[in-house]
């Protein structure tokens, strides 16, 4: 998909941080966004920028719990229905839970899974049959660089976007097995600046403050950088888009030192959340 001129394009998680800027630059580059959120306040602040942005490029906008299953197919059914297709879907949609593992609430397990790796699945095998139908499909579905190192106090957030480089690779491999045209990329990000940090849940013993304001500081990505790394890698139809100078180094240095990473893991993670090293 070398152009997003006219090209239809599904984003979750479109209310805020990457997925906004994804909304935003795709209609810049004259692209038909498709906008799902549960935030419906966020998703239609996000269409109020596209208005200021691209005059009369009015988005669709649609609440959807990615959770839940039948409210994503009906999701892909009411864009396809609208624009008689769909070239392009994002899984962005995202969540975090921060909280040693003895202390995590199972709820909240049960929540960040359903987002992060259900919603993920949910729109893939919502959207891929009309996917197939265009002449340029790409699916991408968003992880993280926290899929490549075990990160202290984020157990349930590794496993999820493990989880979702494991399926999105398999998906892979299946459509170039099959006659497909349909493209798939993974996305990992390292470090971006959103209200992320601000959104998760975490448990009593972990610093909230400490972990909003040492995530603002290795937040070395833009989210409209992202948008157009992610976009890039779109255009070239890379396998693997790492957002982010640190997430390649992090890439590279779990590669190069295995299990060697380790250490420096740790550090970043009593930097991050020293509330939650210490006895109670």
């Amino acid at each position: 998909m070398r152009e997003f001129g006219n090209r239809v394009a599904a984003v979750t998680g479109a209310g805020s941080g990457i997925g906004r800027a994804l909304a935003v630059e795709l209609a810049r580059r004259g692209a038909l966004p498709a906008l799902a959120d549960i935030d419906g306040a966020g998703l239609w602040t996000t269409a109020e920028m596209i208005e200021r942005v691209c005059p009369g490029r009015c988005p669709t906008v649609t609440e959807v719990d990615v959770a839940a299953r039948d409210e994503v197919q009906a999701w892909a059914d009411e864009v396809v229905g609208r624009f008689g297709g769909v070239d392009l879907v994002i899984n962005n949609a995202g969540v975090g839970v921060v909280a040693p593992v003895e202390e995590v609430i199972w709820e909240d397990v049960q929540w960040l899974m359903g987002v992060n790796f259900w919603g993920v699945v949910h729109g893939t095998t919502s959207f891929l049959p009309y996917l197939r139908h265009s002449t340029e499909g790409h699916l991408v579905n968003v992880a993280s660089v926290f899929a490549l190192v075990g990160v202290p106090a984020m157990s349930a957030y590794c496993a999820s976007k493990s989880a979702v480089c494991g399926f999105t690779d398999a998906v892979r491999q299946e459509l170039r097995l099959s006659p497909s045209g349909v493209r798939v990329s993974t996305v990992l990000p390292g470090g971006v600046s959103s209200a992320f940090a601000r959104s998760v849940r975490t448990s009593a013993r972990v610093d909230a403050d400490a972990l909003v304001t040492t995530s603002s500081r290795v937040a070395l990505t833009a989210p409209e950088g992202a948008a157009r790394a992610i976009l890039r890698g779109v255009s070239r139809n890379r396998a693997r888009v790492y957002v982010g100078a640190d997430a390649r180094v992090i890439d590279w240095t779990s590669r190069l030192l295995g299990t060697g990473i380790e250490p420096f893991v740790r550090g970043f993670a009593r930097r991050l959340m020293p509330a939650s090293w210490k006895r109670p």
